[in-house]
């Protein structure tokens, strides 16, 4: 298993931004306002996220993280929550490129433009913390080498 590449990340914004754009100009008329801490929920996901960071590396780095099935897991839940975090702010932004021109002529649009910036806020932090997990998830032979996979240790 390769770590979370950028690119991919990047892509399922892209495509989430689009998506988002899309929902909002079919519905935004018929929708009530944007709740102010609609994406809260991704910033208790990031802190858990973060946290569990620091505790996983201290257990890999001190040897009390002794089951491989675990590390797996944790790295699953990062790569997911990676991702979910690059989709939610795909989304967030499309309500964004929605919101912003429609502005100035519309009191709804205005008001709602906090709630999609708080809401990409807590996207973005839900992206870094869940690297930081996949990073924390490494072990310290990992980190010898980098990330690059060719490098082989010779071994007596």
């Amino acid at each position: 298993m390769h770590f979370t590449r950028a690119r991919d990340l990047l892509l399922s914004g892209i495509v989430a931004a689009g998506v988002g754009l899309a929902l909002f100009d079919l519905a935004y008329g018929s929708m009530q306002s944007i709740p102010r801490f609609a994406g809260g929920l991704l910033a208790i996901m990031a802190l858990g996220e973060l946290i569990g960071g620091f505790v996983v590396k201290d257990r890999i780095h001190t040897g009390r993280l002794t089951e491989a099935i675990v590390v797996s897991r944790v790295v699953v839940l990062a790569k997911a929550s990676s991702q979910l975090g690059a989709i939610m702010l795909g989304v967030w932004f499309g309500a964004l490129l929605y919101l912003v021109p429609r502005s100035a002529s519309l009191a709804a649009a205005r008001e709602d433009i906090p709630s999609a910036i708080i809401g990409a806020v807590c996207a973005a932090a839900l992206v870094a913390a869940a690297l930081w997990l996949e990073h924390c998830c490494r072990t310290p032979q990992d980190s010898d080498h980098g990330d690059r996979g060719d490098q082989q240790t010779p071994r007596n």
